[in-house]
C-alpha cells in the first residue's frame, strides 16, 4: 500500500546517502545555463500551505530543467528585514511601540532581528527539503547581508546621478503605531470593510443669515485643519430651506441627506458657489484663526456620496495636499508620528487622534456645527504588517522620481512573456499610474539610507562601503564596523565633501522591497564579477503570486531598468492565493490556517504537490484535507501500476505492434510532446493533466485492460514497462518522491530517475488518426456497457453481435476485436451512417454457458487470491454442481485457474483448505481446493 509519508522519509535518506543532487549538478555543468531567481520567502515563522504552492511550482521548473540538461544555480533566497520581522520581533519581546524599542536599545533589538531571521530561515529551509525542493541550501542568499545593502547603496548613487532621487514633502498614509510612512505599492491589499460614524457638519456662509454650506466626511480628526471646501464646478447643486435654515449641497443627493419637510429654492451650476467664504467649525484654534476659509473648484469631487461639498484639509489628505498646492492654500499638519496632536491646536493638543472622535462632535454640537452623524460602512486602508488603521500626515520623505523611468520600465515589461497573459496588462496599468517611489522608512532592521544631509546644503549620496571609508571621518571605526545595520552605521560620520563638516546619516531606513528588488544583481555578483553576472541576467524564469506584480516585479523590473535599462526576467508565472476548503481566507482568528509541518505529515508532500500542480494558477486554490482524498487517490493508482510493471514486465526491448499497443505507444510519444509544450508555456497544470490522462487513464485503465490476458507476450511486456518508464520521468518533476521509488522498484538504468535524460518524443510513433479513432472506440464502448446496463445484462454474459453506424467505418475496422473484448460480443458489425450503436441482447443456450463459465472462473480467481496463491502456483480444484454443461469446459478452466487437475461432482467428498459456495444467478456451485 502506498505511504507517503514513509516514502518521503526513505527516499530523502536515498538521495542524501548517494548525493543524487550534487551528482545532478555535476552532470550539468557547463553545459548550457538557465537562470532562475528565487524571490526570497520572508524568514519570519514556519511555513503555511501557501508558501509551499509557489515553491513546488519553482522545484517543478527547475527539476524539468535539470532534466534537460541545463546548468543551474539552485539559490534560495531569505528576505530578512523591514516591518514583517520588526513587528514579531516586538510580541516577542513585549515592545508595542518605537519608544519601547529605543528604551529596550537598538544594539539589542537588531541582535534580536537577526536572531529571528537566523531562526526560521533554519525551520524553512528544513520544510523546503521536506516538500522535495532541491536547492543549494548552503548558499542561499538573505537580503540582511551586507553585499545585497552595498547594492542598494550603488543603485542609490545611480539615481541620485540620473537626478532621480529627492527629498520631498508630500501626505503620506502613516501607521501610528509602527511609527512609519508606507509607500504606494504597500496599500493594494489593505483596504477592509469598516464601520466608522461620518459627520455631516453645516459652517456659516460669510455675510449671510442661517446661510450654511453642509459638508460631509468620515474623518473628524481632520476638522481641526479645514482650510477650503471644494465643489465639482459643473455639477448640479440646490439652495434649500429646512427648519429654519439655507443649505447648499448637491443636487442628486440633496433628498438623501435632507430626508424630509424641505424645500428646494434654487437649482445651479457649482461654479456659482465658488469664491464664497464661510466660517470654519475649530477657528478658534491658534493654528487657524487667521485662514480665509473658501469654496474652491475641484473636477473630481463627485455626487454619488457625500453632499458634493468636500472638506479640504492639505495636511491630512494626499489628494488634498495637491490641490492646496495648485491653489496656494495654507498647508497645516496637526499630528506628530504618534497620532498625537502638535502645539497650536488649543485642547486638542497631546490628544491621539484615535481618542478625539467624540469630543470633536460634542464640540461641533456645541458651537452649531452639527448637522447629524451616522454610521457609514465604507473600505479603509490599514498597515499591511501590523493591521492597524492608517492614517494621511504630511511628512518629509525620500523619493525617486518616476516620470523619466515609466515609459522604459513599461518598453521593458512588454518584452517579458507573461503567463497568465493579464499579469503583463497588470504590470501596464500599475506602470501607468505609479507615484514616485517612497523609499524612506522610520523604523530600525532594515537598509541604512545612505544619505548625508549637510547643513551647507549639500547632499552626500554613498554609493559603496569603500567611499564611506575613503569619506568617513574616523576610518579605523569604520573598520571596527560588525555590520551595515543600525545602530552600528549611525557611528559613521562623513566629512562633507563641500564644507568638510562632520556630517551623520540620515536616521531613516529603505522601502524593504528595495533589499528583495536587488537581488537579479546582488546574487549574481554584479559589482565584482561582471562576466558571471551576464552569463546568468536576466532570469529566464520567475514565478510568485500575483500581488508580486506590484511588488517583487516591480521593484525588481525598476531597479534593472535603472541600472541596465532591461527587464531582469525573461518570463513569469503568476499563482493565486490559498483559500481553506470552503473558498476562504486562511486565517489563524478564523482557526482554519493549516501549517505546512501539519499538512505535510498528515497526507505527504506528494499529495500536496499534485493538488498545486494542478491549480489553474489564475484561481485561487481551495485547499484542504478532504481535495486530497482524491490526489492520494491517483497516486495510489500510480503506485498500483507501478507495482503490477514491477511484478510482470521482465521483457523491455521489442514493443508489440497490435493496434492498442501502437495506439498507447502513440499516446506515449504525444504525451511526451504535449508535456514539454505546456511546460515552456508556464502551463504546469495542463502538464501534468496529460500526465495523468496518460498514466490513469490511458495506461492503466485502458491498455491495462486490454492486455490483461496477453501478459505473457515479451513484446506486450515491453510495451507496457516503456510506456509506465516514459510517464513516470514526466511526472518526476511533479512528485518527486512516489517516482523515485518506483523508479527504484522497476530501472537499473540510472542511479536515480533525476539523473535520466528528459523523454523526447519519437515523432515517427505518433499516429494521430490512430489516437482519434480510439477515442470513437472509447465512446462506442461506453455506449455499449450502458445499453448492457440498462438491459441489465452483466459483461460478463456474452452477446451474439453489435451493429456500430458511423459516417466513416473504415478506421473503425481494425478495433474490432478490442470491441468483442471489451464489451464481449461475438460479433461487431460496422456500417456507413448516422452515429449510432445497436446491440443485440438475445442470449443463446450457448451463451449463457460461456457467461457461468467467465463468472465463476472469476469467484475462482477471487478464492486463489485469499489463498495469496501466485500466478505460477497449481491448485486441484473441486467443483460441486448439478450442472452437468460444465464438463465441456473443464479443459479451458484448467488453463484459466491453473489447476493441475479439476474433479467436478454433485457434491464434494471433503472438507478444504479454500472454500467458498457461490450461486451465479439461479444456479448454484461449490469450490475447493
Amino acid at each position: 500500500m502506498y505511504n507517503p509519508q514513509e516514502v518521503e522519509k526513505e527516499i530523502l535518506k536515498f538521495w542524501d546517502k548517494k548525493k543524487i543532487f550534487d551528482k545532478l549538478r555535476k552532470k550539468n555543468l557547463r553545459n548550457k545555463s538557465w537562470s532562475f531567481i528565487d524571490g526570497p520567502i520572508t524568514a519570519n515563522n514556519p511555513m503555511g500551505v501557501h508558501h509551499a504552492w509557489g515553491r513546488t511550482y519553482k522545484d517543478i521548473f527547475q527539476r524539468f530543467k535539470a532534466m534537460q540538461g541545463f546548468d543551474q544555480r539552485y539559490q534560495n533566497g531569505f528576505d530578512c528585514q523591514g516591518l514583517w520581522v520588526e513587528v514579531e520581533v516586538e510580541k516577542d519581546l513585549g515592545l508595542n511601540s518605537k519608544k519601547e524599542i529605543e528604551e529596550y536599545g537598538l544594539e539589542n533589538f537588531s541582535k534580536a532581528c537577526r536572531k529571528r531571521v537566523e531562526k526560521y530561515s533554519k525551520i524553512q529551509t528544513e520544510q523546503s527539503i521536506k516538500l522535495g525542493q532541491w536547492m543549494d541550501w548552503d548558499n542561499s542568499y538573505y537580503t540582511m547581508d551586507d553585499y545585497n545593502i552595498e547594492h542598494i547603496w550603488h543603485f542609490l548613487k545611480e539615481c541620485h546621478k540620473k537626478g532621480w532621487l529627492y527629498k520631498g514633502t508630500k501626505v503620506m498614509p502613516w501607521c501610528l503605531r509602527c511609527g512609519t510612512s508606507l509607500a504606494q505599492h504597500e496599500l493594494v491589499d489593505t483596504y477592509e470593510e469598516k464601520t466608522h460614524e461620518a459627520v455631516y457638519f453645516k459652517v456659516p456662509v460669510k455675510n449671510t443669515k442661517n446661510h450654511y454650506l453642509l459638508i460631509w466626511s468620515t474623518t473628524s480628526w481632520t476638522f481641526s485643519s479645514n482650510v477650503a471646501a471644494a465643489v465639482n464646478p459643473s455639477l448640479m447643486y440646490v439652495k434649500a430651506e429646512q427648519d429654519g435654515n439655507i443649505y447648499y449641497l448637491a443636487e442628486k443627493i440633496a433628498d438623501k441627506v435632507l430626508r424630509e419637510n424641505y424645500k428646494i429654492l434654487e437649482r445651479f451650476k457649482g461654479n456659482k458657489l465658488i469664491g464664497i467664504e464661510y466660517t470654519g467649525p475649530f477657528d478658534y484654534l491658534p493654528a487657524v484663526k487667521n485662514i480665509k476659509h473658501k469654496v474652491i473648484a475641484w473636477k473630481d469631487v463627485g455626487e454619488e456620496e457625500g453632499t458634493g461639498i468636500v472638506h479640504i484639509a492639505p495636511g491630512c489628505g494626499a489628494e488634498d495636499h495637491e490641490l492646496a498646492k495648485k491653489e496656494n492654500l495654507l498647508i497645516i499638519a496637526p499630528i506628530d508620528e504618534t497620532g498625537d496632536y502638535v502645539e497650536g491646536f488649543d485642547w486638542f493638543t497631546g490628544k491621539n487622534v484615535k481618542s478625539i472622535h467624540k469630543l470633536v462632535i460634542e464640540d461641533l454640537k456645541k458651537n452649531n456645527f452639527l448637522y447629524r452623524a451616522e454610521n457609514y460602512r465604507h473600505r479603509y486602508p490599514h498597515c499591511w504588517r501590523c493591521k492597524e488603521e492608517l492614517v494621511f500626515r504630511l511628512v518629509s520623505e525620500w523619493f525617486i522620481s518616476s516620470d523619466e523611468i515609466r515609459p522604459l520600465m513599461k518598453k521593458n515589461a512588454k518584452e517579458v512573456f507573461w503567463h497568465p497573459e493579464h499579469g503583463g496588462k497588470l504590470m501596464q496599468d500599475w506602470l501607468d499610474n505609479m507615484q514616485d517611489w517612497n523609499i524612506s522608512r522610520r523604523r530600525y532592521w532594515g537598509l541604512p539610507l545612505p544619505f548625508y544631509e549637510c547643513s551647507c546644503g549639500h547632499t552626500e549620496v554613498i554609493g559603496s562601503r569603500e567611499q564611506l571609508r575613503k569619506l568617513a571621518a574616523d576610518p579605523k571605526r569604520f573598520d571596527s564596523l560588525p555590520e551595515l545595520h543600525k545602530p552600528w552605521i549611525d557611528e559613521i560620520k562623513i566629512k562633507c565633501p563641500k564644507c568638510k563638516k562632520e556630517i551623520s546619516r540620515i536616521t531613516d531606513v529603505g522601502d524593504c522591497w528595495l533589499d528583495a528588488g536587488i537581488v537579479p544583481f546582488s546574487t549574481l555578483n554584479y559589482l565584482q564579477d561582471k562576466t558571471y553576472w551576464k552569463k546568468w541576467f536576466p532570469a529566464d524564469f520567475i514565478t510568485e503570486m500575483r500581488e508580486q506584480v506590484r511588488l517583487w516585479f516591480y521593484s525588481m523590473l525598476f531597479m534593472s531598468t535603472a541600472l541596465q535599462n532591461q527587464s531582469p526576467y525573461k518570463s513569469v508565472l503568476l499563482y493565486e492565493k490559498v483559500y481553506d476548503e470552503k473558498g476562504r481566507p486562511m486565517h489563524k482568528s478564523l482557526g482554519n490556517a493549516i501549517w505546512f509541518d501539519d499538512a505535510v505529515e498528515k497526507i505527504g508532500a506528494d499529495v500536496m504537490r499534485w493538488q498545486y500542480s494542478f491549480q489553474n494558477p489564475s484561481t485561487n486554490l481551495n485547499f484542504g484535507y478532504n481535495s486530497a482524498k482524491e490526489a492520494k487517490r491517483d497516486l495510489d493508482v500510480i503506485w498500483n501500476l507501478g507495482n503490477y510493471v514491477q511484478l510482470y514486465c521482465k521483457h523491455k526491448k521489442e514493443e508489440a505492434d497490435d493496434v492498442a499497443s501502437k495506439w498507447i505507444i502513440s499516446r506515449r510519444e504525444s504525451t511526451k510532446e504535449h508535456v514539454e509544450d505546456y511546460l515552456e508555456k508556464l502551463q504546469p497544470n495542463q502538464a501534468i493533466a496529460e500526465i495523468k490522462q496518460f498514466l490513469i487513464e490511458d495506461l492503466s485503465r485502458t491498455y491495462g485492460q486490454l492486455i490483461r490476458d496477453e501478459l505473457d507476450s515479451p513484446k506486450i511486456q515491453a510495451t507496457l514497462y516503456n510506456s509506465f518508464l516514459a510517464g513516470l520521468k514526466l511526472l518526476a518533476p511533479f512528485t518527486p518522491f512516489v517516482t523515485e521509488n518506483l523508479y527504484q522498484e522497476i530501472s537499473k538504468n540510472k542511479e536515480s530517475i533525476f539523473l535520466e535524460d528528459w523523454p523526447k518524443p519519437e515523432k515517427k510513433h505518433i499516429d494521430e488518426e490512430l489516437e482519434k479513432s480510439m477515442e470513437e472506440i472509447k465512446g462506442i464502448i461506453k455506449e455499449i456497457l450502458a445499453q448492457r446496463d440498462k438491459s441489465q445484462m452483466g459483461v460478463r454474459w456474452p452477446l451474439p453481435n453489435v451493429l456500430i453506424t458511423n459516417e466513416n467505418p473504415r478506421p473503425l475496422e481494425e478495433f474490432i476485436e478490442i470491441i468483442k473484448k471489451q464489451v464481449n460480443v461475438k460479433q461487431v458489425t460496422f456500417k456507413t451512417g448516422k452515429d449510432s450503436v445497436d446491440l443485440d441482447t438475445k442470449m443463446t443456450e450457448e451463451l449463457e454457458e460461456e457467461g457461468y463459465l467467465r463468472e465463476l472462473t472469476r469467484r475462482i480467481q477471487e478464492l486463489r487470491k485469499k489463498a495469496k496463491l501466485k500466478k505460477e502456483d497449481k491448485i486441484k480444484l473441486h467443483i460441486a454442481t448439478k450442472e452437468s454443461f460444465l464438463e465441456k469446459f473443464k479443459e479451458e478452466l484448467k488453463e484459466k485457474v491453473n489447476a493441475e487437475a479439476i474433479n467436478i461432482d454433485s457434491k464434494l467428498e471433503k472438507k478444504h483448505k479454500y472454500y467458498s459456495k457461490e450461486k451465479i444467478k439461479e444456479k448454484e456451485f461449490e469450490i475447493g481446493f
